[in-house]
């Protein structure tokens, strides 16, 4: 033999080592892919063998791919003859469509078993363009169902939901928000993704990533929670706004250990039954009082106790302090002259009493502790006037005969309540008429400091009732010592 033709002799036994070697990669490749695959496969010759059964089907089905490859069709092992006709038209007009095809096929399990499956079939065609074969991908039709419920649910929450739904990655940043999320946050679906929670609330920032820094640690909290939360907006300030929220965490069902996706939050704006709810509360808690001031001040045999009970039990709750100031001579008024139906707005910085008001004299009967906490101290009756200025909100619910509300603003002054002679660190007051038997014998002053809201027409009405009682229990006072 040559040196030459040896060469050609090695070259060729090389080449025929290379192809057979690439065929046996390809041929295990194919079977590791067929094997690891979630469905259950079974592909079909065009004389109708079976040449290929992936694990998924002997899982689902209970045959083995060497008992299933090389029998011909599926008739009278793998489905009853009563089946088999409808799967043979079924796979034969896959060989022959262009598109992919979907049936649902009852098989025989191996002990005997009928398995309802949903199938998707489709021509397998050589490199010729002939069709040589067809596939037939296959899984339990409750699988399947339940997979097609996951994703109708996932539509449905994104599309129509009547909740707010966000999906927040592992980074606490907004990656998916549905269309009423969209709409209760007042932006785009895409105006947010990607971009912190601190550009889309300006209050509750902190509470919301605090429960979904938790979830993603620990899991769904036990329950929902309620979240008061203000959106931020350049162009003007908006109301706070109560979300009642429920976190899921979202792990990766392809991992071997649950690796957190993120965390779904579902919210829904509950702020008016929220506020309505706090206000029927408010509106029961001052009733309720009201009812035991009276049971209390039924039990005082001095009617002026009775007026200081009915202050102590309005303060609770209510205002930080409460004054009591009654005028020189009571002021009669004509038959049927009412307030206004709503609280007056103190005209700060105007003289908006008349000279009637001014120089009636306004002197201190009841007061709250300024210092520190405890009932309501009578003062002797000097008959000495509150140095009150002229335009004083006092002169101006008594003018009114009715109520006068007053608010430092957000940034008071330094002598704000000073100028008023109110307790320091008082930034509202609500000033009422002490009116009875057809005459004002008064005013009631209720002030509340820097923690509490400002007074309105709500806290005016409870104000105007706890009045009355104080009035006719002082106007009692009034004539038994005449």
């Amino acid at each position: 033999m040559t040196a030459s033709s040896a060469s050609s002799g090695l070259s060729g036994s090389s080449a025929s080592a290379r192809c057979g070697g690439e065929e046996t990669e390809d041929s295990g490749l194919l079977a590791a892919l067929l094997d690891g695959m979630d469905a259950a496969l079974v592909a079909f010759a065009a004389d109708r063998t079976v040449t290929h059964w992936n694990h998924e089907a002997e899982r689902i089905l209970g045959w083995t791919p060497a008992e299933a490859v090389g029998r011909t069709g599926l008739t009278g092992w793998a489905a009853r003859k009563e089946d088999a006709d409808g799967i043979e038209a079924a796979l034969t007009a896959a060989m022959r469509s262009p598109a992919r095809q979907v049936h649902e096929f009852a098989l025989l399990t191996k002990d005997g078993h009928r398995v309802l499956v949903r199938t998707q079939s489709s021509a397998v065609r050589g490199p010729d363009g002939r069709v040589a074969g067809v596939y037939c991908a296959f899984s339990e039709v409750h699988t399947q169902m339940d997979l097609e419920r996951s994703i109708a649910l996932s539509e449905a929450l994104f599309e129509d939901a009547s909740w707010g739904v966000v999906l927040i990655d592992a980074d606490l940043r907004p990656a998916v928000v549905n269309a009423h999320a969209a709409r209760t946050m007042g932006v785009g679906r895409t105006a947010l993704l990607g971009r912190p929670l601190g550009d889309l609330l300006v209050q509750g920032v902190e509470e919301l990533e605090c429960a979904l820094q938790h979830v993603l640690a620990e899991g769904a909290p036990p329950a929902v929670a309620e979240m008061w939360v203000t959106l931020r907006s350049e162009e003007v300030e908006l109301p706070r706004r109560c979300w009642r929220s429920g976190f899921v965490r979202l792990a990766s069902p392809l991992a071997e250990e649950p690796v957190p996706l993120g965390v779904a939050w579902l919210f829904q704006d509950i702020t008016e039954a929220k506020r309505t709810e706090q206000e029927n509360s408010l509106v029961r808690f001052r009733a309720h009082q009201l009812h035991r001031a009276g049971r209390a001040a039924a039990e005082c045999p001095d009617p002026a106790e009775a007026a200081a009970v009915h202050l102590d039990f309005a303060l609770a709750g209510f205002a930080d302090h409460g004054l009591v100031d009654l005028a020189t001579k009571p002021a009669p008024a004509p038959y049927g002259a009412v307030a206004e139906d709503d609280a007056y707005e103190s005209s700060e910085g105007e003289d908006a009493c008349d000279a009637r008001a001014t120089t009636c004299g306004l002197v201190r009967t009841l007061a709250s502790p300024a210092g520190s906490p405890g009932p309501c101290e009578a003062f002797s009756a000097t008959g000495i006037p509150v140095p009150y200025a002229p335009g004083h909100p006092a002169f101006q619910a008594y003018e009114r005969r009715g109520s006068v509300r007053s608010s430092a603003g957000p940034v008071p002054a330094e002598d704000w309540a000073a100028a008023r002679n109110w307790p320091d660190g008082t930034v509202h007051g609500l000033c009422v008429v002490l009116r009875s038997r057809g005459r004002t014998l008064g005013v009631l002053t209720f002030l509340r400091s820097p923690v509490r809201r400002p007074f309105d027409r709500a806290d005016a009405d409870y104000a105007e009732e706890v009045a009355a009682r104080i009035a006719a229990s002082l106007d009692l006072a009034g004539a038994a010592s005449a």
